[in-house]
């Protein structure tokens, strides 16, 4: 029956991560449409992530109050509704106002199910949870694309993906009986404790919580800063076209969801942070790719590389998050974590869309690196930490 449960965990991770994708690879048409500039980007990503940040903050109080199962369905049906919305708009400030709901439902999400993974089940469970978050957000490019190529019909490419959420969102509130079954098995008792809610200023406190923010800070800034802006600067900078681009984003996700799947494969074998820091490596290798004058196309395969090189730092982050905290405090913890990545991508695509259109959008190699520099320092920092966390860190 958890396997069970499980299984619809990682369906909805496929409906979390379907719109994340679709504003980076739809934008290069939707700006033109409705004749605005291609930094008005900006606006609708910092609402989305606004209403995620707030979702994240308050997600704790909510799960504890609420469950896990009953947030998730809402929260699921919350975002088709609002992809809905998207596909119907026909000015940006139609889509300023659906963002925030978009955002919020994705941020309560995204806390509720990695807590439940990272306390109830199996390292190799967490990436392979993330590995169908890869696909929900490889998934939605390839359908824009072909939305894209039936004269730029971006709308239908949001329709689309709208009805494939729909149906995540029947499946997660007919799975809600589920959930009350699996907490009664013998195997979930022993891993239920019970939360303890803490309080911004105390976790702010702690070194080892605050190194592990910047971590996710700036990972997760990476990875939306590609997603977002990767196709249009396909587009702008090397000259391919849209729908061509779109595939070559698909790519980028591709490589996110492999590169999870790998360290679901491997997790039980190596350290998580082994695991994320032989990924490290090969993003170092993308972006020198990125960083030098060579073929368009090898740039695109720059995106897969990336993505398949920090797809796995994530999960296996969140993983160590009640190991080294404690079970007890991990939905806080983990919460706050996810408040950290929310931020990233509320400030750094649209940093991005100031400097591509004030700037020169061909600085998009030089900020993934220093992103990423500031994402391995801080790894190296956090590797030193972790053997003492658990001596260290006291709540008061």
């Amino acid at each position: 029956m958890a396997t069970l449960l499980f299984v619809i965990i990682s369906i909805t991770f496929i409906g979390l991560g379907l719109p994340d994708s679709l504003l980076g690879s739809a934008w290069p048409a939707i700006y033109p449409d409705l004749n605005i500039p291609v930094s008005y980007a900006n606006f609708i990503t910092i609402l989305i992530s606004l209403g995620t940040v707030t979702a994240s903050f308050f997600s704790a109080k909510l799960i504890n109050k609420f469950g896990t199962g009953p947030l998730t369905a809402v929260s699921t049906a919350i975002s088709a509704i609002a992809l809905l919305g998207f596909s119907l708009s026909n000015s940006v400030l139609w889509l300023c106002l659906i963002a925030l709901p978009l955002g919020a439902g994705a941020g309560a999400i995204d806390s509720a199910l990695n807590n439940y993974v990272a306390v109830h089940y199996k390292s190799n469970y967490m990436s392979f949870m993330h590995c169908f978050y890869g696909v929900g957000v490889a998934l939605s490019p390839y359908v824009m694309s072909f939305a894209l190529s039936l004269n730029n019909n971006w709308r239908l490419g949001y329709r689309i993906i709208f009805i494939v959420l729909a149906v995540i969102a029947i499946i997660a509130f007919c799975s809600l009986p589920l959930w009350k079954k699996t907490s009664k098995l013998p195997d979930q008792k022993e891993n239920e404790v019970e939360p303890i809610t803490l309080s911004f200023s105390a976790m702010a406190k702690m070194p080892a919580v605050r190194i592990s923010w910047l971590i996710f800070f700036s990972s997760v800034a990476l990875e939306f800063t590609c997603g977002v802006w990767g196709c249009t600067y396909l587009v702008n900078a090397e000259g391919l076209s849209e729908s061509f681009s779109a595939k070559m984003l698909t790519l980028y996700y591709l490589g996110m969801t492999l590169g999870r799947f790998v360290s679901g494969l491997i997790t039980n074998k190596i350290k998580p942070l082994t695991t994320v820091f032989c990924g490290y490596s090969i993003v170092s290798i993308a972006i020198v790719l990125l960083l030098l004058p060579v073929p368009a196309v090898l740039k695109g395969i720059s995106l897969f590389l990336i993505g398949f090189g920090n797809g796995p730092t994530f999960p296996n982050l969140i993983y160590l998050t009640p190991v080294y905290f404690g079970k007890d405090r991990s939905q806080s913890i983990v919460s706050s974590q996810m408040t950290a990545c929310n931020l990233g991508i509320l400030l750094m695509p649209p940093v991005f869309g100031l400097i591509a259109d004030f700037v020169d959008i061909k600085l998009f190699p030089v900020i993934l690196a220093v992103l990423f520099v500031i994402t391995l320092i801080s790894t190296i920092a956090y590797n030193k930490v972790a053997k003492t966390l658990k001596d260290t860190l006291k709540f008061d």
